[in-house]
């Protein structure tokens, strides 16, 4: 009788063991969808896991190959593609209907040249930053502060306090090109495309592409893979992105004007991302909890030797009027890279025009 108890004690001791390793799952579990949820907040994306397939390289999310497309609503993004909406890759621009090219638009030399970001001279940076200021002054003078966005009319966000003026696409070094809330792209601007990684879909500059791949390539070997996210953004894209971040946080009671400056510390307005020049890789992650990664800390540790700055770092956001981003990474050439890297500084404090 003291057996068969023995026995029945047992096995419920082995029950209740079975039961709080499951209680103990379920809350880790739990915890780990709270923490994403608050960095989706944050970060003001999420990616879609109904758009996650698999890819020719195998930890890709696959996009159809074309241009991955980042719709915000509010809350969660999804990620697709469309023929009808992406150009292929090695064409310009997009074919969709709100994504049209004139005949005028700028656009970026149709075959990439790896050597184009070796400047000539030290004195080089310094020429870019004289252009830069050159169109501010022009501004000035004119009182234009606007692009073609609103020739003749007022800026869409001018409410809100937001006056950009055209980015300099004439800059000596393309490469340097300032693109943020107070420096704007034309609303037609279409850089020539290819893929940043050979069979993952996702696009760049075709004068960036080929660092990215080498860079890319680099990290493989150290056992490191920097998946490419999200590369060039359509213009129409991030406007859609912005517009419903500002929806969200009218929403919640905010006045419009309060709501755009508060979405534009998260979402850049349209126009004004590096993403919309092309110029500019999401990587891996949309999380800051990426900081904490071995991808991160080789980003780190090389990236600047094929070009790469981590664009809006840590406790410099009152200077790039962003909030820090480990996953964004820019293209400004490797000795410019290499300088920035080792003067702590911004792009912006580069340039002189913070």
């Amino acid at each position: 009788m003291k057996k068969k108890r023995k026995s029945a004690r047992d096995r419920l001791s082995a029950l209740l063991c079975v039961l709080l390793t499951i209680a103990v799952v379920v809350i880790g579990l739990l915890v780990v969808h709270v923490r994403k949820q608050a960095n989706i907040e944050k970060s003001g994306f999420a990616t879609s896991e109904s758009a996650s397939q698999t890819s020719p390289l195998g930890s890709f999310k696959d996009f159809a190959n074309y241009e991955p497309s980042i719709i915000y609503d509010g809350s969660t993004v999804s990620l697709h593609s469309d023929e009808k909406d992406f150009a292929q890759p090695g064409t310009t621009g997009s074919t969709g209907a709100d994504a049209s090219v004139s005949p005028t638009s700028p656009t970026a030399p149709t075959t990439a040249d790896p050597t184009a970001t070796i400047p000539q001279s030290s004195t080089t940076a310094q020429r870019t930053v004289n252009s830069q200021q050159s169109t501010d002054a022009t501004t000035a003078q004119t009182g234009s502060t606007v692009h073609n966005y609103a020739q003749g009319a007022e800026y869409a966000y001018a409410y809100a306090g937001f006056t950009p003026k055209q980015a300099d696409l004439n800059a000596r070094e393309w490469n340097l090109m300032l693109v943020n809330r107070n420096y704007i792209l034309p609303q037609d601007y279409s850089p020539d495309l290819s893929e940043a990684v050979k069979g993952s879909g996702v696009r760049m500059d075709s004068r960036v592409s080929p660092h990215y791949q080498a860079m890319y390539d680099a990290a493989k070997k150290d056992g490191i893979t920097l998946t490419p996210l999200s590369g060039h953004r359509r213009i129409s894209t991030q406007k859609t992105n912005f517009e419903n971040k500002i929806q969200k946080y009218v929403n919640q009671g905010y006045d419009r004007a309060e709501a755009t400056r508060m979405a534009a510390k998260i979402i850049l307005p349209p126009g004004t991302s590096e993403h919309n020049a092309g110029v500019a890789m999401d990587i891996i992650s949309l999380d800051v909890d990426f900081e904490e990664t071995k991808a991160f800390a080789w980003l780190q540790e090389h990236a600047q030797d094929y070009g790469f700055i981590l664009r809006y770092p840590k406790n410099k956001e009152s200077i790039t009027e962003i909030t820090y981003e480990p996953w964004h990474w820019r293209y400004v050439g490797v000795q410019h890279a290499k300088a920035i890297k080792q003067s702590g500084q911004t792009l912006e404090e580069y340039l002189g025009v913070r």
